[in-house]
């Protein structure tokens, strides 16, 4: 056989062969569902299979379901289950090997036992379900009244736990604002201890907050991320849920994704499908109050508006009575300024036809004093060294000449006779 050289197709035919040959009859697997995938009606699997104590992957493969077989085996489970099939469940399935040259090998899953999965914890569910209804404890919890307002909260939740980390997001900035306290205590959400672990810690947070409050808190949270199936079964304890009914303060739980549900969510005043919900239903409380508040602000707004509105006619009426009466004043004013105007143009027309004729009158004199209109009229201008001379103390030589209209007269003075 060392010798025969075969094509890659051709090996992996005859592996195929052999395992049809080796594994004709279908299996019962028990494997854990790690991924899963719905298309057109097929279900895509990875199933896998964990070290217990380490959780470290041992082996994989994949599984399909299809889509004739999905509509049968599919619905069939999750009937008598009640439990739908997604990821992360244990699952008992009858397997039939399938290699193909070009895809590797699968697995055609052809039945699932619902009862492996529903297993006694499943029916043990149930049973506390029923003993607690009898003992008219189931809804003792959720007819608490949900507080008015909500200022102080104690927190059960796994340590360093992502859901944890996703309510403290939002927790922590209502505390930081004042708005909200809250108080943390750790304890284990996995493995059997997980329900001492949740009461003892209850008992623990709730002695503490009496050493530092005199008053209740006004919520009990009790939150932890998604899991497995058999991950959320340890919390299904009946001395737990028995504790968590008998409290006087609401409790809130957010245990898991959407679709996982617990004891814990069937007692509790209310339940979230995640941690993140819960923080966000307080918050929402505490927003619902900041509005009634504001309500409240806007009513007695409303009411002193309507007092200011009363106020504001009567000064609106009391403006206009103003307004009325300056409008008059005012235009009496523009009136009389008018009036002042055109009589202040009418005097200063007169007075500038008045300087006109006064101004002519002034021209005509003036015409009339030109010196050869005064020549005209037989007067002459006697003149010494080219200057006229008004009187007879100007005169200094015996030379004169006089000025007449018609010429000059040069003059030889013989005697000057003064009339003082």
């Amino acid at each position: 056989m060392s010798d025969i050289q075969l094509t890659l197709s051709e090996y992996l035919n005859t592996v195929s062969e052999v395992i049809k040959i080796a594994f004709q009859e279908a299996v019962w697997v028990k494997a854990e569902i790690r991924n899963l995938n719905i298309k057109s009606g097929h279900y895509y699997l990875e199933l896998s299979e964990k070290e217990q104590d380490t959780d470290k992957l041992v082996a994989s493969c994949k599984a399909t379901i299809w889509k004739f077989t999905a509509q049968k085996i599919v619905l069939k489970f999750e009937r008598e289950s009640g439990i739908e099939l997604t990821k992360d469940l244990n699952v008992l399935i009858k397997v039939r090997a399938r290699f193909d040259a070009q895809y590797g090998f699968s697995v055609n899953v052809e039945d699932i036992d619902s009862s492996f999965t529903l297993g006694e914890l499943a029916k043990r569910y149930l049973q506390i379900v029923e003993k607690l209804t009898q003992e008219n404890l189931i809804n003792r919890n959720k007819l608490l009244a949900q507080p008015f307002d909500i200022q102080h909260v104690l927190v059960i939740a796994p340590e360093n736990a992502a859901g944890l980390g996703d309510f403290k997001k939002d927790a922590d900035f209502l505390q930081k604002t004042g708005l909200c306290h809250f108080q943390y205590q750790a304890a284990t959400f996995q493995g059997n201890t997980a329900a001492n672990s949740i009461m003892n810690a209850l008992g623990t947070g709730l002695r503490e907050w009496a050493q530092q409050y005199d008053f209740p808190p006004d919520l009990i949270v009790i939150i932890r991320g998604g899991g497995s199936v058999n991950d959320l079964a340890y919390l299904n304890d009946y001395d737990l849920a028995t504790l968590l009914c008998k409290r006087s303060v609401p409790i809130w739980v957010g245990i898991g994704h959407e679709k996982d549900r617990t004891i814990l969510d069937e007692i509790a005043n209310r339940s979230f499908d995640t941690p993140s919900k819960v923080i966000a239903g307080i918050r929402n409380v505490i927003v619902d109050r900041a509005h009634q508040a504001y309500d409240f602000y806007q009513s007695i707004q409303v009411l002193s508006q309507h007092q200011i509105a009363a106020y504001q006619s009567q000064n609106e009426h009391l403006i206009k009575i103003i307004q009325t009466l300056s409008q008059a004043q005012l235009n009496q004013t523009t009136r009389n300024l008018q009036l002042l105007k055109t009589s202040t143009a009418y005097f200063a027309q007169q007075n500038l036809k008045q300087a006109t004729i006064q101004i002519e009158t002034y021209m005509r004199e003036t015409l009339l004093q030109n010196p050869n209109n005064v020549l005209a009229k037989g007067y002459a201008v006697v003149r010494q060294h080219g200057k006229a001379i008004k009187s007879v103390k100007q005169i200094s030589s015996s030379d004169i000449s006089i000025e007449m209209q018609d010429g000059l007269i040069h003059a030889h003075v013989k005697e000057v006779t003064s009339h003082e």
